[in-house]
């Protein structure tokens, strides 16, 4: 009846995106409290997604198609969802927005070239580590670096912010290697992910 693959291999995929939505939107109210509040509970959403996927029994178009939507969720949840963020918290002045096409630009070039390996990969198990900073890390730097706004001038804390995201594009697309979770790190993840959503509820 409808376009495209529904099971329950992508249902946390989903609901990162409708948060990353929601996110959007209390940007623009803007409450910048709850827009990070999505921001990290979608992290958590994509942390957990693929886990789910895989022990999930798929065949190969739902594999390819899982393959699609996690990339365009990431775009939602930790590409425009940090930029909103961004917007709402007043950082708009024009190197802002040079800031943002870069960003956008790097993670964009990332998840098309990792498409790309995910298609051609011949197993479906985990990878050991991940080639450069995967987008989904975006979730847990920026909603730390959001309590320093509590401390730092305004000023300040714009110049580090809209630092750290140029940075932070640029290690999308470094050759770096950086560890995948595995086993308890998944739990320890989401012990500090449940951390980081307390602490922005309660922050201020």
């Amino acid at each position: 009846m409808f376009i495209g693959l529904y099971n329950k291999s992508i249902i946390l995929t989903y609901i990162g995106v409708a948060l990353a939505v929601t996110g959007i939107y209390f940007s623009f109210v803007p409450n910048i409290r709850y827009a990070m509040l999505c921001l990290a509970i979608s992290g958590v959403c994509d942390l957990f997604d693929g886990m789910v996927a895989r022990r999930c029994k798929r065949n190969e178009e739902e594999k390819l198609f899982g393959v699609e939507i996690d990339s365009l969720a990431d775009m939602m949840g930790f590409v425009a969802l940090p930029i909103a963020v961004c917007c709402g918290m007043g950082l708009t002045k024009w190197y802002n927005v040079a800031i943002y096409i870069v960003y956008a630009l790097t993670a964009i070039s990332r998840l098309g070239y990792f498409n790309i390996v995910a298609k051609s990969s011949a197993t479906d198990s985990p990878v050991k580590h991940y080639t450069g900073l995967p987008v989904t890390f975006a979730a847990l730097i920026f909603t730390t670096a959001w309590f320093l706004s509590f401390i730092l001038s305004d000023g300040i804390f714009a110049a580090f912010y809209s630092f750290l995201m140029l940075i932070v594009a640029l290690l999308f697309v470094l050759k770096i290697k950086v560890p995948k979770p595995r086993g308890i790190a998944y739990v320890f993840l989401g012990l500090i992910a449940i951390v980081v959503c307390c602490a922005i509820i309660f922050a201020g």
